[in-house]
């Protein structure tokens, strides 16, 4: 029996193209330009001539698509609809989840896409009515959704978007991952957001940011007179997030003791603050946050698997800017009108030849690099259109060949470092810093006949910390020809040929 859809959307061309799609795959579509049309079809049809499935857009003249759909679950409330929309960002999807759509579908759509949601929809709508599936009406959420600075229409971000929708009446726990820059703090406000606590407090803190010693009263507090200088009491994170959410920023570097601290507090729902004697009870949801591979961490020892699962009930991945193809320009366009009001400037527009070339760039510091550079091109940029010289110098495309790119040393690192992982090594930062900051000493000190002092400040160091680390490298400061402190004051400059 042919699966039974209705599409509802003012543009007659989308009409056109998805029930020409639908009807290729054997199904049985009726299309309406006007969403009270589709009402009173709805009202006027029996059982056996309601449709399994509709195809709805939200923005209409007579009635959005949020008003249509709420009208139909009055009617039926398993009925599944499909939000269709043009505006393929975070909120139109949550929007979408928290009004008690199936699914949504941005434009342009893929037709595959469009017929495989098509099928899955009218399967539910099957389950539901033969009662092999339990049917949960979602309720409508009346209260308007703030503005969420995450904008995509790339796949990925759309995959992120309906994960971050699915779980808008939750409080699991969720591991955001993503490489730095990608703003994982704004996917944990917007899970804070659209979440039942949105109306109690978000703190956020920054695990890596705190040295280890502070770390401990940071998220549980103090009593008086904990330690040298605790002369009151005071609250941590975990109490001014009580009732809200509390995100814990690079997770990946929480030292071990406060590993096992806060494992009791997710599993107990309690803690003691540093030298208190009373367990606090607090109701926090977590949201962690890590660039780093955990899994790799527990292999290694260096994060506890339980704490890990703990934190792993739901993982929300952000894609990294490469990997999100023209949103690149979508982001950049909208960061260059957002930095024209900050400045108070005319805005400026990405030449074509701009657009074709910003998104085959690695864009190592992701968003938060290409916010940079939209504030730079407005400053930096000349004219009203950006274009190819208008580019930082480090954007700009280079005149080596091919196999001279190759062989340039961010390459060279980036293939020792696969290798390295290719090979199953861990902790690779651990051997790489210390071979950097050798390699460094010694370019600085053969560039000043080894005068420490002028090495340290190229170096950007302090004069102790580069008589430390080249006492550290032992023999190998030998071939610097570094000089004692007291010959720095006397020995003239080595000149150069140059």
């Amino acid at each position: 029996m042919p699966e039974r859809i209705w599409i509802v959307d003012d543009d007659q061309s989308i009409r056109w193209v998805l029930q020409r799609a639908l009807e290729k795959a054997q199904m049985n579509v009726q299309a309406f330009e006007h969403p009270r049309d589709l009402l009173y079809a709805l009202q006027a049809s029996s059982e056996s001539e309601l449709p399994e499935a509709i195809f709805s857009d939200i923005r209409m003249p007579d009635m959005d698509g949020f008003e249509l759909m709420k009208k139909i679950h009055e009617q039926h409330p398993q009925l599944p609809v499909i939000i269709m929309t043009a505006h393929s960002d975070m909120d139109s999807a949550v929007s979408a989840f928290e009004t008690g759509a199936f699914d949504y579908l941005p434009k342009p759509f893929d037709i595959n896409e469009a017929v495989a949601l098509a099928k899955r929809a009218c399967d539910v709508s099957r389950e539901n009515k033969s009662g092999d599936a339990d049917a949960i009406a979602l309720e409508d959420d009346e209260n308007e959704i703030s503005q969420q600075e995450i904008i995509g229409k790339s796949p990925a971000m759309q995959q992120m978007f309906r994960t971050i929708g699915r779980l808008s009446k939750t409080s699991l726990s969720v591991l955001i991952t993503g490489e730095s820059g990608t703003g994982k703090e704004l996917v944990a406000k917007a899970l804070h957001t659209h979440s039942p606590r949105a109306d109690q407090p978000f703190i956020a803190i920054n695990t890596a940011a705190i040295p280890k010693d502070l770390l401990e009263s940071e998220l549980f507090g103090h009593e008086k007179g904990a330690f040298t200088g605790a002369q009151a009491q005071r609250k941590g994170r975990f109490e001014q997030a009580n009732g809200g959410t509390l995100f814990l920023d690079e997770i990946g570097d929480m030292p071990a003791e406060l590993q096992t601290r806060l494992l009791r507090v997710l599993a107990d729902g309690e803690f003691y603050r540093v030298g208190g004697t009373r367990p606090i009870k607090v109701d926090v949801r977590v949201v962690a946050a890590t660039h780093q591979n955990l899994e790799e961490h527990v292999k290694a020892g260096s994060f506890r698997e339980d704490l890990f699962h703990r934190l792993n009930v739901i993982r929300v991945h952000i894609p990294a800017l490469r990997e999100r193809g023209d949103d690149i320009i979508l982001l950049l366009n909208h960061f260059l009108i957002q930095a024209a009001e900050e400045m108070q400037l005319e805005p400026k527009q990405l030449s074509k030849e701009a657009q074709t070339y910003l998104p085959t760039l690695a864009w190592p510091g992701n968003v938060r690099q290409l916010e940079n550079i939209s504030r730079w091109l407005m400053v930096m940029a000349t004219g009203r259109e950006i274009g190819l010289d208008d580019l930082p110098p480090d954007l700009q495309k280079h005149t080596e060949t091919a196999d001279q790119n190759s062989n340039n040393w961010q390459n060279q690192l980036k293939e020792h470092i696969r290798r390295c992982l290719d090979l199953g090594e861990t902790r690779i930062m651990d051997t790489l810093t210390p071979e950097f900051e050798h390699i460094a000493i010694q370019a600085a000190m053969q560039k000043t006949g080894g005068r420490k002092k002028d090495a340290s400040d190229l170096l950007g160091w302090g004069r102790n910390t580069l008589t430390r680390k080249l006492k550290e490298m032992g023999s190998d400061a030998l071939k610097t020809g570094a000089h004692d402190d007291a010959q720095d004051d006397t020995q003239p400059r080595a000149t150069s040929n140059e």
